[in-house]
């Protein structure tokens, strides 16, 4: 028999718990794990409670989701639908804010928050450049309004949690336009209040670089960015050299000299010809007598290698060899839940799995050219490849890993849009409009979407399907659900709830509410919006039943509170992802974000029993 109590063992899981999702140094998932575990062996909860979780409607809703928004993101849907609308805006600065914040919190409404700003940034980001424009004015709003778009139901999964506690509890369900008040508050103080915030996030020199009407940036000034310049050389192949005949592979230049060949130039087959040819260099690639090599390095290591292999040595004019008809430059950033991360560069094999070579890496602000093949990746970081125009383009399908961005020229401007755009409209559309008239319920209307959207070739089969899934927030939110089940059974939600009554019930229920808004939306910044508003939903109901008064404007001040939490770049999956692309710093969250929460808070204390009274 345990010598604690159930409730105290609940209490010290979730307090556990709580330590290892903020140090970060164990996945979210597998904590979340642990503590079902944990509630499971130490008798706390049945194994039927404690599997509860991966039966719940929430979580089944959000698998379907996720392959509804890869059908959408796949057919170039959402792309076709941001970049006409923003390209309404030209180059007024204002205006295109304004376009920005209510595309993407319309987007956003039938979306996931991570996957419409994995659509945005790269569109935001050309037309920030194209514009003149600094996109640190329009990064760190966009990844907020993806969260401000609460219109409907399948809007953020906090969302979800309270239609099942409400629903649970016998009452009636909330329609699928039921957020639509609170999501257009939202959105209106949201936009007006970073208007003018926003201009802290404006670049201090501003008016020289960012206002000059830059286009978007070309090969060149990306890699002047990182610095290559500095280790970019051309390595000429002598005839009888000892290279030749020689792969890559056999040749062992980056374990044995820490060089990177990038593109191979071989000069012309026929006697007559001045045309040469290239090709991305890969580890099969055969170095033939004339060739010219592209390698990239520290001066030291490149000139060791030329002087031990006996080669020709010059250095590479970024003005004029940046890019090629073939080849090029571009960035792209990783993204929160890609399964590149804690991956070393060498072992996530760029070369051998999209044909491109990583030069370099930024992560804070800070550039990494040197023996990167090493250096483990985070999310956030930004990488400089190189590769072929058609391998580069082929990125955009990866978008569960990675968001590709900063492109010579405006080809991130020129979607090019898959025949199934219309195809998947009409499905996401229908799968709204049986959602709003309940013909179904809802979690069959968004499977039935979902397996539309495989079957008509929205996607193109069902693994692609089963890879758009994010396994690892689904895990996450099964696995966190039973500690509510957990909080009820050993009456720790009750206790709290009798806390609120006896040391607040006095303040009245606005009162209450304010403190109960205000408690989530503190928590949210050290858990998950997700695995808040399963604790809290709970907590709330029961203080509202209690205190004899309507629950509905208590659950939806969790579900807000949970989903609007903007003061720290990791509380939610939007916030981290625009930190490195802004280049911003967690003081520039604090500034902008923090007053913007409670701002937020304030407005939906007072909203919130208007549309919803007590």
């Amino acid at each position: 028999m345990s010598i604690l109590s159930p409730s105290a063992i609940t209490l010290a899981v979730l307090v556990l718990s709580c330590i290892l999702f903020v140090s970060g140094r164990i996945r979210s998932d597998i904590v979340a794990l642990g503590s079902l575990l944990a509630l499971l062996l130490t008798g706390v909860l049945t194994p039927a409670e404690a599997l509860s979780g991966f039966s719940s409607t929430v979580v089944v809703m959000m698998v379907g989701l996720f392959v509804v928004g890869a059908g959408i993101f796949r057919t170039g849907l959402a792309k076709m639908i941001g970049g006409r609308i923003l390209k309404a805006g030209g180059k007024n600065e204002n205006v295109l804010f304004l376009l920005v914040m209510l595309v993407t919190s319309a987007v956003g409404a039938f979306v996931s928050n991570t996957g419409t700003v994995a659509v945005m940034m790269p569109i935001v980001m050309s037309m920030a450049a194209d514009s003149g424009i600094s996109a640190r004015r329009y990064l760190m709003p966009m990844a907020f309004a993806s969260s401000m778009g609460l219109f409907t139901l399948i809007s953020t999964p906090p969302n979800l949690v309270i239609q099942d506690a409400i629903v649970a509890e016998g009452l009636e369900p909330l329609g699928f336009f039921s957020f639509a008040p609170v999501g257009a508050v939202a959105v209106i103080v949201g936009v007006a209040v970073l208007f003018f915030l926003s201009r802290l996030l404006e670049p201090r020199n501003a008016g020289s670089k960012e206002k000059g009407g830059r286009k978007v940036r070309t090969a060149a000034e990306i890699v002047k960015e990182y610095n290559l310049a500095h280790q970019s050389f051309k390595v000429s192949v002598p005839d009888g050299s000892s290279l030749v005949g020689h792969t890559l592979h056999e040749l062992r230049i980056g374990a044995e000299y820490d060089l990177s060949v990038g593109r191979i130039i071989h000069r012309p087959h026929k006697r007559f010809s001045r045309v040469t040819t290239e090709e991305v260099a890969g580890p099969e690639s055969v170095i033939r007598a004339g060739d010219t090599l592209i390698m990239y390095g520290t001066e030291e290591n490149a000139s060791r290698f030329v002087q031990e292999k006996s080669l020709g040595f010059d250095r590479i004019d970024l003005n004029t060899e940046a890019t090629t008809v073939e080849t090029g430059y571009a960035e792209l950033y990783i993204i929160p839940g890609s399964h590149l991360i804690n991956h070393s560069v060498a072992d996530s094999r760029f070369r051998e799995h999209y044909g491109v070579n990583v030069l370099g890496i930024k992560r804070s602000g800070e550039y990494n050219m040197d023996d990167i093949k090493d250096a483990r990746l985070h999310s956030g970081d930004a990488l400089l490849i190189q590769g072929t125009w058609k391998n580069i383009t082929a990125l955009d399908d990866f978008t569960d890993d990675f968001v590709l961005v900063g492109q010579p020229g405006k080809r991130m401007a020129k979607v090019t849009l898959d025949s199934k755009a219309p195809l998947a409209a009409f499905i996401m559309l229908a799968m709204v409009v049986v959602m709003v008239l309940d013909v179904i319920p809802s979690v069959a209307a968004v499977l039935l979407a979902a397996v539309l959207m495989v079957v008509t070739g929205c996607l193109r089969n069902m693994e692609e399907a089963y890879s758009s899934i994010n396994w690892s927030s689904v895990v996450l939110i099964a696995s966190m659900i039973p500690m509510s089940v957990a909080f009820d059974k050993t009456g720790i939600t009750s206790a709290i709830s009798s806390f609120l009554l006896e040391g607040f019930g006095d303040v009245g229920p606005r009162g209450l509410l304010a403190i109960i808004y205000f408690a989530t939306s503190l928590v949210t910044m050290f858990l998950s919006n997700t695995a808040t508003a399963v604790l809290f939903t709970p907590v709330a109901m029961s203080a509202a039943v209690s205190m004899g008064v309507s629950p509905y404007p208590f659950m939806f001040a969790v579900a807000v509170s949970a989903s609007m939490c903007f003061a720290s770049p990791f509380s939610t999956p939007p916030n981290a992802l625009v930190m490195s692309a802004g280049e911003y710093r967690f003081s520039d969250y604090v500034k902008v974000g923090l007053p913007l929460q409670l701002i937020m808070g304030l407005v939906m204390v007072f909203v919130l029993p208007l549309i919803f009274p007590f």
